[in-house]
């Protein structure tokens, strides 16, 4: 059995651009356990009691600041931005204005470029041990965005066993913002084979069906007779590998799901019978975006195990994927004057 436990911090102790970087542990009154880095004001590791009371890490990552920089996946547990997910041919328009992005997907934009905000080493504030607050300033032509950006990511472990992520932002100029978290789960406990057995509720009636290039074509569909209907349990492997050409073009599931929710209702499911761990997603946004680790591969984790092939699941809630480029999306837009918020949370519970 796999003894889980949290990093040292000392493995955590760099500098990076003339910035030091550490490791931050909260735990609760419910014997939960998080770590977090201000490299990329990322989650390190989730420690849960599982149905038997045995720890269990269920986020995958390094036990090194050095193993996070020279990963083949360098989103593990990420801060994404400035926009997440991808932005079609790099390239977008404000007011008549084009503004040529950072290519790092064939002749997309992803997750804000090669040096986006996963890439940065954060400020941040500790307060009374129970919530961290990371903050960094984005300057005027980041990989390409327009204006000075002010970003504030708040992460909270609640006694109910919740991590609560709460992003703030303002610009002195008109830009476009779509962050979210990109933790990848793994409720069998992280290096634990893949996640194929886990059961997945999603709590939606559409999704984004997607192009070759794997960018949403401007519509929503009904997951109705479709291979993304999961508003009743299903194993998440129960379809990934049916002859289907939204998932061929993803190699599985990377597609988001319109969230019709209110942040009291959980926009998505996850539950591992073989710990109990159930994992619930609310959120005030759009959209609830699954990816099934599809292109995970060679990178050792912290137990030692190599993350295979969907290894890890990620349920990145965030508003529409290319939506400065859609009519039909709704616009992201943050002009001066006005704060961008999102809330994600993360609970966990144990079903026996």
């Amino acid at each position: 059995m796999t003894v889980f436990q949290l990093p040292q911090p000392t493995a955590f102790e760099s500098t990076i651009s003339e910035k030091n970087t550490h490791l931050f542990i909260l735990k609760n009154r419910s014997g939960m356990q998080i770590a977090l880095t201000d490299y990329g004001a990322r989650l390190v590791s989730a420690l849960i009691p599982d149905k038997h009371g045995n720890l269990v890490d269920v986020v995958l990552g390094f036990d090194s600041i050095d193993k996070y920089l020279n990963a083949q996946e360098q989103y593990h547990g990420a801060t994404i931005g400035r926009v997440c997910n991808r932005i079609a041919d790099g390239k977008f328009t404000i007011k008549d204005k084009d503004y040529i992005l950072s290519k790092n997907n064939n002749s997309n934009a992803l997750h804000g470029g090669p040096e986006g905000f996963h890439r940065k080493v954060w400020d941040r504030q500790v307060s009374f041990k129970k919530n961290i607050d990371f903050y960094y300033i984005s300057p005027d032509g980041e990989e390409g965005y327009p204006g000075k950006v002010t970003v504030h990511v708040n992460y909270e472990l609640s006694n109910d066993n919740e991590i609560i992520i709460k992003y703030r932002a303002t610009t002195d100029q008109v830009t476009v913002l779509n962050m979210t978290n990109h933790a990848y789960f793994n409720l069998n406990g992280e290096g634990n084979g893949n996640i194929l057995d886990h059961f997945a509720q999603i709590n939606a009636t559409e999704y984004l069906p997607i192009n070759d290039q794997q960018i949403p074509t401007g519509t929503k569909e009904s997951v109705v007779n479709t291979v993304f209907d999961f508003k009743e349990p299903m194993k998440l492997g129960h379809f990934i590998h049916q002859k289907d050409d939204q998932l061929k073009f993803a190699n599985g599931y990377d597609h988001s799901f319109v969230n019709n929710n209110s942040i009291k209702k959980a926009a998505a499911t996850i539950l591992s019978e073989d710990t109990g761990i159930q994992l619930d997603v609310l959120t005030d946004l759009p959209t609830i975006h699954l990816y099934t680790g599809n292109y995970l591969a060679n990178d050792k984790g912290k137990s030692g195990k190599e993350y295979q092939q969907h290894g890890g699941f990620c349920l990145e809630a965030q508003h529409y994927i290319n939506s400065p480029n859609q009519e039909n999306f709704t616009p992201i837009l943050l002009n001066p004057g006005e704060e961008y918020t999102a809330t994600i949370i993360y609970k966990f519970s144990i079903k026996k």
